[in-house]
This record gives structure tokens, sequence and C-alpha cells, in this order.
């Protein structure tokens, strides 16, 4: 049980890799605050890993809005007892480059960014406090090498990655550790809606064909990496951003 005890937050639990990740936790005896839009879905992960013996509370936030945000650090750590590990995973797509949604290109970066941002700065004081903890945020391998298909879903990727680095040396004398995962394609809520349709059926032909392993990653990969991450096994282990990719970016 390596993860017992420990009070973990994890955004945008209610599905794909985030559901994994809550699971994967769960069953490493982690106290869990989850948090995500879909208020049902979140309640009804969190009341089963109860059901199962597991501690674990529901939190229905809009991470668009960054007023919204604000404070909601200290209502998990609240409710767990503290926080040593907080896994910024919310994500989604963004709009196209050409003829841009100004709207969705700030909701976009809203939830992909300024969440992050918001949420580690009120993280790091109280793990600081604590003696420490692990900060983990899901960038992608579109954070790595430029994605043809959404620039600036990787432009906010991207950031991601610097952002968990320039953090890794500003808070390691802390005893914080930061790092980032970078998932490749996974079968996930979010890729079955970027690959629907007859052009959606072509993205996925072409995400396919770039994976050396030849097939799409599972979402309790990507859980079991984000595991080992925050847990003591990554102790000498901070500011890297790890492809979890089935080769994607060897090439």
């Amino acid at each position: 049980m390596q993860m017992q005890g420990r009070q973990v937050l994890i955004t945008g639990a209610a599905s794909g890799m985030g559901r994994a990740g809550a699971l994967a936790f769960a069953r490493e005896g982690a106290r869990l605050a989850l948090v995500d839009i879909d208020g049902p879905g979140v309640e009804a992960l969190a009341a089963g890993i109860c059901d199962q013996g597991g501690h674990a509370v529901a939190i229905q936030r809009d991470l668009s809005d960054p007023a919204r945000v604000r404070g909601l650090v200290a209502e998990a750590a609240g409710s767990l007892g503290g926080l040593n590990v907080l896994w910024n995973h919310a994500g989604i797509n963004g709009p196209a480059f050409e003829s841009l949604d100004l709207a969705g290109y700030d909701t976009m970066m809203a939830i992909n960014l300024t969440a992050t941002v918001v949420t580690c700065g009120e993280a790091v004081p109280l793990m600081r406090a604590a003696g420490g903890g692990a900060i983990l945020l899901t960038s992608s391998v579109a954070g790595l090498v430029g994605s043809i298909q959404n620039p600036l879903y990787s432009a906010a990727k991207s950031a991601l990655v610097g952002l968990a680095k320039s953090l890794a040396i500003r808070y390691a004398p802390d005893g914080i550790r930061v790092n980032a995962i970078c998932p490749g394609p996974v079968d996930s809520p979010m890729l079955r809606a970027l690959t629907e349709g007859e052009r959606g059926r072509e993205i996925g032909a072409r995400l396919l064909a770039s994976i050396p392993m030849g097939r799409l990653g599972r979402p309790e990969e990507i859980a079991e990496a984000a595991l080992w991450l925050a847990s003591d096994a990554a102790s000498f282990v901070t500011g890297v951003a790890l492809p979890v990719d089935g080769g994607v970016t060897a090439r």
C-alpha cells in the first residue's frame, strides 16, 4: 500500500485516465478528494471507492472559471485533513487554429493551464508546512513535440512541461517534487470524441500509425505511471516530463 494514508487531490477524475488514477491511488491506500465538472460521475466514483473500504470525497467544480478554482485546494485539504499529493489532470481539446474561436481558446487555456497554476500556487504552502509533497501535471506528447491536429492544445501542454520543470527547481529545497506525465494516444473519452466521424477516423488512423507499439494506450497504464511519480518509489525524481506513449516520442 504505497500511498497508505496519503492525502491526494485529483482533478478531472470522473472518467478516462483520471478515473483510472483515482482507482489506482485508492487501491494503494490514499485518501482522495476527486474533482470534476461531472458532478454525478465523480460522486458515483467516490461512492464506489468508499463502498470498497476506501476514502474519497467528491467535489463538483467547473475549472474554466478561475474564481471557482480559488479555494479548491483548501476545500480538498480541509476534507482530507491535509494534502500530500496534487495531480492536476483535468484537460480538454483546443479549438481550431484558423478562424479561431476566442471563447473556446480562453476556456481551453483556463482548464488546461490557468487552473493548474492556481491550484499549484495554493498547494505549495500546505506541502511546505507538511515537510514536502508531490505535484503531478498531466501534459501530453503534444507538449514535447508539435501537434498537427491541434497546435493550441500543444501550446498549452508545452507550457505545463515548462511549469513543472520550473516549479521542480524552485521548490526542491522544500521537499516538494514536481513532475509532468505526457501520455500518448490513449483510449479515453476525449480521444474517442476527437476521432468521431469521417474526418475523425482519418485522425485516428494517423494517430495509431504514429505509435511504434501499434496500439492505443490504456487509461490504467497512465494511472500506474502517475502513481509511481507520486510515490516514494520516485523520491529522487523531480522536474521530468515522462512520456507514456508506446514509443511515439522515440522517433
